[in-house]
């Protein structure tokens, strides 16, 4: 098949061979998705290529164990897209206040929806259905899905990018290749882009449980010595645990009976909503801090988890990706309505300067924020409760937090 069966088009004004595809998105994860829709929907020609489809979701499925805190942008966007009415209403929990409490000082801080004039302070929905619904929504758009395969190798020039596809190399050319992969991200390896950070040596223990008193549209977070436990509202009424522990740690609790285990979560949720009644199966996955060092390369460029990957205490990781996606999505549409090509260099710097300033500065503060709560001397642990009870009582400060953590 030729390349222009596969993806060229000529621009008879010049006769300069231009791709007819304008963006290729590898990874067809909730970030990945949600990218491509946004640029189907913004007028550009995309495929998303991806190696394996999501399972189908479906209502009488168990609860997906990973889920996530969709913030008042990440939702935003979603329903620019067309597709939050449809999660929100298949299954997801909002929650209007989240108080966090340190275990060590006593100190805590809340945060209230009311109290900024908003009716939640994000939502809890599950990844799967996410993905599953964006992925539905993709080919009426007018995307291209196309796999499942792999991209084998790919090569920029000055009329465009050429990816391989498959084991039989394949080709296909657009003028934009987004690699939206995940943290071990193949294509950044293959464009030669470096990362940097840190193995927290830690696993998420992620479970659902119920409990003896309701969640009351509230997530609970508690900073214990070991690592921070979440309490997540679910739809049902139960909650969505995240409980990061040093690796032995969470070997060990992992490998604890059902009883055993809901005993020491209630111990270790300081018994906030009652006792442990009933627990899902376990599962745990590693925590680690990572960035890359720059976020472009020629007819490339880097979003989500490719891009960065920060402790889960903030619960901000997808959000940081979605803003990513909507970043890419503005950036390009102010260079094609100025009539420039949307993979020039200065474009994409562009789109890598806002974005990688901004994930960084959130990845760092996550992390420090982790390390403040590790502390163990009497000293640094009064200090950080004093700060902590001070900001609680600093409305403006505490509405800039919120602020910030949602998008805004």
């Amino acid at each position: 098949m030729s390349l222009s069966e596969r993806g060229f088009a000529v621009r008879e004004s010049s006769r300069r061979r231009t791709p007819a595809l304008d963006v290729a998105v590898v990874g067809g994860g909730m970030v990945g998705a949600a990218a491509a829709l946004a640029l189907a929907h913004a007028g550009f020609a995309v495929a998303l290529i991806e190696a394996r489809a999501p399972r189908p979701w479906q209502v009488e499925d168990e609860v997906d164990l990973r889920v996530v805190g969709l913030a008042p942008s990440s939702l935003a966007l979603l329903d620019q897209l067309g597709v939050w009415t449809s999660i929100h209403e298949a299954r997801s929990s909002r929650y209007r206040r989240m108080h966090v409490w340190d275990a060590e000082s006593g100190a805590a801080i809340d945060f209230d929806a009311a109290a900024q004039g908003r009716d939640a302070l994000g939502y809890i929905v599950e990844n799967a259905l996410v993905q599953w619904t964006l992925w539905q929504a993709l080919e009426p758009a007018g995307v291209r899905r196309i796999g499942p395969t792999e991209v084998r190798g790919f090569h920029a020039g000055a009329d465009g990018v050429r990816l391989e596809l498959g084991e039989d190399g394949e080709a296909l050319v657009a003028s934009l290749l987004v690699a939206a992969d995940g943290a071990g991200s193949p294509l950044r390896e293959r464009a030669g882009i470096g990362s940097r950070g840190r193995d927290y040596a830690q696993r998420a223990v992620v479970a659902h449980v119920r409990t003896e008193r309701p969640h009351q549209e509230t997530a609970w977070q508690r900073f214990l010595a070991e690592g921070p436990l979440a309490l997540l509202p679910l739809a049902d009424g139960r909650s969505s645990i995240v409980w990061s522990l040093p690796e032995a740690e969470a070997q060990r609790v992992l490998a604890l009976d059902d009883a055993a285990f809901l005993g020491e979560l209630g111990v270790a949720s300081d018994f906030r909503l009652g006792r442990m009644l009933a627990a899902t199966p376990r599962a745990a996955f590693p925590l680690r801090l990572q960035l890359a060092e720059r976020y472009q390369a020629e007819r490339f460029v880097l979003l989500g988890d490719a891009a960065h990957t920060v402790h889960p205490l903030a619960g901000q990781g997808v959000n940081l990706g979605l803003r990513d996606a909507a970043e890419l999505r503005d950036t390009l549409v102010e260079a094609r309505t100025a009539g420039r090509d949307i993979a020039a260099p200065h474009v994409l710097r562009r789109y890598a300067r806002r974005r990688r300033s901004a994930d960084t500065l959130d990845a760092l503060g996550f992390d420090a924020l982790a390390r403040i709560y590790a502390w163990r001397s009497p000293a640094l642990v009064a200090a950080r409760g004093l700060g902590v009870r001070l900001l609680d009582r600093l409305p403006p400060a505490k509405q800039w937090l919120s602020r910030h953590a949602g998008g805004e």
